[in-house]
């Protein structure tokens, strides 16, 4: 039986090359969306991961950083002299890090969406501070220097001895660059940049007055544990001691959960692949073992048990299995590296990092390509070795019976029945798991919904005669089939539909919200949305182009005993700047010191305007009392209270502002935009966003989920050019009796062509149009719990993209009959007829 089943294999070169490339494409489907969400995960994980090396015992201060007006530095100089004279203690350092704003040569910021960290260099016993290795150049020494990480240097083309310009709260400075140097800092190795400045001047240029930590390491022969024991001898008040174990194992665990929920949606991207992975190739061998039921029935009658026969064909199973998923895994790791340049093509930034390859990956492709092949393989062999060998040669290619098309059609139903419910619930996984399930009943259902899609086309086929009727015919002849084959299609194509309209709906909303929320041109913030300093609108005032500005600057407290945000704005040119829908009063009280406050937060209170409320902000002072204005409706850009800077300013510790918004007198233009930039001398940690910019950096988490499944959608085609290929080169085989009688009675070869293709693209347009309808049904079900939390979010349909997607479906269709048409026109009548 081996020797046979061996023999199969090798005997229908055509028919295994199709089985190949099914279950290779399944095993590439899954194997490169398990390497490409390896790979992303772990360049995200890295991107927060820095190496504890040098740290033996790590000194840090024990809960909010000092006000250095009001009480003593504790990560002082002094206390870190006292740790590296502690007995065990072989060095110490201080560090310190924060926002520094590199421009490349074109002025632009360096690092963009990760970010550029700046840092100092403290120098060791022997000048060198371990957690840099210089490659050129040499370390910085004065406020004139700077150093840069290597990958940074590479990236912009600087090299030692160049002119760089940097800034970190405000003002530009300009540094000479002194060396260069290596690091495995993770958001370095993520896409970001790292710059080293002296100590002094990195301490002054991040506004510091103490260190962020201070790390010993141990001397020879000296544990983490004892050289603990010693440091907490000297620590000061509100400092802790940590040994770098703990300080690795709390990396982790934050990592964990700061990547769990990105982790979570990679994971349904995994499952997504693997379903319509193990379907296609599921559906395939199913078809290619029904085929050989004649085979197979021969078998039996020249003294083959049952057991023999379904063993030859998971024998068979098993051997293109294992050659399917060694190739398929293979080319799963280029579909992992062509997500990725998908993904970066459509705007999306991804933090880079080598290809990850672990062994779940492997054992998944090896697992997808032999076992599910084997299973597959195994009801319809087991089903056609228990069909007696004379029924089965005298009925080769027996048509699905009614009655278990009335029992599939029952079960799908009750499966709807049950997902539908589910997608109306609170609850998120609910809503997620009653999607799935639907989606399950609705790959059930298939046969039944395809007879009334393919009744319904057939006005279309009229003036395409008899080939057209005949194509319509042929697709319902077999629904199991057709329905199988349309299936890959579908599950894609319900993804990607209710995912664009989401995406295309929120944009719209975030769109409707600046426009309305924003009369302001711009809005100005440092590039890490942290504090600007009060001489950027100092600075924008004095140009003629502004016409009006205002400062947001943001405080914290309690509003009649619940937490809230209080905004301090300039009451005089706030009411021209943004839009607020007021359900009662007007901006205009701002200017005799009254409040605007949210509608959320009035009825709350029972406030009303012409009411006061007291607010206890977060300094303690004593309690101001404040006069509503107006009540407005809140969203995701502009919520809490509105109150003039006057009533602020004297509970921030300093005054700084999170944003200005400004109004030119020409509107925004990128003339408009230039005279800001040179107004904040071309500085790289002032981001300048228009009302697009803003739009698009509230949806940039939307559009990366987007890209990443135009990804999967794209391999899901490839899939579902393969089904239809399948499909049609055995309803070609199976009809080789029937086209020969065709061609005899007068059908020419490009009318069978014609047949065929048409076949395919009804084959086709059927898992469209289902995936379509399903996905835009499941965008509305999404959308409906997305409008309760966004007041401006309305269904929008993407007509556009639809269509776009309906001719990918028919070109699906062209594409994969071009073989099978192509065969069935070269069958010869009369050897056809005698076929059978």
């Amino acid at each position: 039986m081996f020797r046979t089943a061996l023999r199969n294999v090798l005997a229908h070169k055509a028919r295994l090359l199709m089985t190949v490339l099914a279950v290779m494409l399944g095993v590439a489907f899954v194997s490169g969306t398990l390497v490409f969400t390896d790979t992303f995960g772990n360049a995200y994980k890295n991107k927060s991961a820095k190496s504890f090396d040098h740290v033996s015992v790590a000194i840090q201060p024990d809960g909010v950083p000092v006000d250095a007006d009001k009480q003593p530095g504790r990560l002082t100089d002094g206390l870190l002299k006292k740790a590296a004279a502690l007995p065990g203690a072989d060095s110490a350092i201080g560090s310190v890090s924060g926002f520094t704003a590199l421009a490349d040569k074109d002025g632009k910021l360096v690092g963009g969406e990760w970010g550029t960290t700046g840092t100092n260099f403290y120098p060791g016993k022997d000048g060198k501070d371990p957690r840099y290795d210089f490659v050129k150049g040499a370390a910085p020494k004065s406020a004139g220097d700077i150093a840069l990480d290597s990958r940074t240097a590479e990236r912009t083309g600087f090299r030692v001895g160049d002119n760089v310009r940097y800034s970190t709260d405000g003002p530009v400075r300009t540094a000479k660059v002194s060396g260069i140097f290596d690091t495995s800092d993770g958001s370095v190795v993520a896409g970001g940049s790292l710059v080293v400045l002296d100590n002094g001047t990195a301490l002054k240029a991040l506004n510091k007055t103490e260190y962020d930590e201070i790390d010993v390491k141990a001397a020879a022969g000296t544990s983490e544990s004892a050289l603990k024991s010693s440091v907490e001898k000297i620590l000061p008040k509100d400092t802790d001691a940590v040994t770098g174990s703990q300080l690795s194992a709390d990396q982790e665990r934050m990592i964990e959960q700061q990547t769990s929920s990105m982790s979570q949606v990679l994971l349904i991207f995994a499952g997504i692949a693997l379903f319509v992975g193990i379907f296609i190739i599921a559906n395939t061998f199913t078809m290619l073992v029904a085929q050989r039921t004649k085979e197979l029935a021969l078998m039996r009658a020249v003294g083959a048990s049952r057991r023999q026969v379904t063993r030859s064909v998971l024998i068979e199973a098993f051997l293109v299995g294992l050659v399917a998923a060694v190739t398929g895994f293979a080319l799963g790791i280029g579909v992992a590296v062509g997500l990725e340049a998908l993904m970066n093509s459509g705007g999306a930034s991804l933090p880079d990092g080598p290809l990850v390859i672990g062994p779940t990956t492997v054992l998944s492709a090896l697992v997808i390509g032999v076992v599910v092949t084997m299973l597959a393989a195994w009801l319809p062999g087991r089903r056609a070795a228990k069909i007696p060998p004379v029924a089965a040669m005298n009925s080769v290619h027996a048509t699905p019976t009614t009655r278990g098309l009335v029992v599939r059609n029952t079960i799908g139903s009750l499966i709807v029945a049950i997902g539908v419910p589910m997608l109306f619930m609170d609850d998120n996984y609910a809503v997620a798991g009653g999607a799935a399930v639907m989606l399950v009943g609705f790959i059930v259902l298939t046969p039944l919904l395809s007879r009334p899609f393919i009744a319904a086309s057939a006005p279309l086929l009229k003036p395409f005669g008899v080939t057209g009727k005949l194509s319509r015919l042929n697709s319902v002849r077999n629904p199991r089939r057709t329905a199988s084959t349309a299936a890959a299609l579908m599950i894609g194509l319900t993804l990607i539909t209710a995912m664009t309209v989401v995406a295309t709906s929120m944009g719209s909303a975030i769109n409707k919200m600046a426009a309305g929320s924003m009369k302001a041109d711009y809005s100005v913030s440092m590039a890490n949305y942290e504090s600007l300093t009060p001489e950027v609108r100092q600075k924008l005032d004095k140009l003629p182009e502004v016409e009006a500005s205002s400062p947001l600057r943001r405080a914290y407290g309690e509003v009649d005993g619940s937490f809230s945000t209080v905004n301090g704005v300039d009451p005089k040119t706030f009411g021209d700047l943004v839009g607020l829908d007021f359900t009662s009063g007007s901006v205009a009280g701002l200017k005799d010191g009254g409040a605007l406050v949210d509608a959320d937060t009035a009825k709350d209170k029972g406030l009303e305007v012409g009411d006061t409320f007291p607010v206890k902000f977060e300094d303690d002072k004593k309690t101001v009392e404040l006069k509503v204005a107006g009540v407005y409706e809140s969203n995701e850009m502009l919520s809490g209270v509105f109150a003039p800077t006057s009533v602020v300013d004297p509970h921030l510790d300093k005054v700084v502002d999170k944003q200005v918004l400004v109004k030119m007198k020409g509107g925004a233009s990128d003339r408009a935009e230039n005279s800001i930039v040179k107004a904040l001398g071309d500085n790289p940690a002032i981001t300048i966003q228009d009302k697009d910019a803003i739009s698009n950096a509230v949806a940039g988490g939307i559009n990366m989920l987007l890209n990443m499944l135009y990804g999967l959608l794209a391999m899901a085609i490839l899939i579902a050019v393969l089904g239809v290929i399948n499909t049609l080169a055995m309803s070609v085989f199976e009809r080789k009796h029937e086209i020969g009688m065709l061609r005899a009675i007068g059908l020419d070869r490009a009318k069978v062509k014609q047949m065929v293709r048409i076949e395919a693209v009804l084959i086709s347009l059927f898992g469209a149009v289902l995936g379509i309808g399903l996905g835009l049904f499941l965008g509305w079900v999404a959308g409906d719990s997305i409008s309760s939390s966004v007041s401006t979010y309305a269904m929008e349909i993407p007509f556009g993209r639809i269509a776009i997607f309906l001719g990918i479906a028919a070109l699906v269709g062209v594409l994969a009959a071009m073989w099978p048409a192509r065969s069935a026109a070269r069958l010869n009548p009369l050897q056809a007829i005698k076929a059978e």
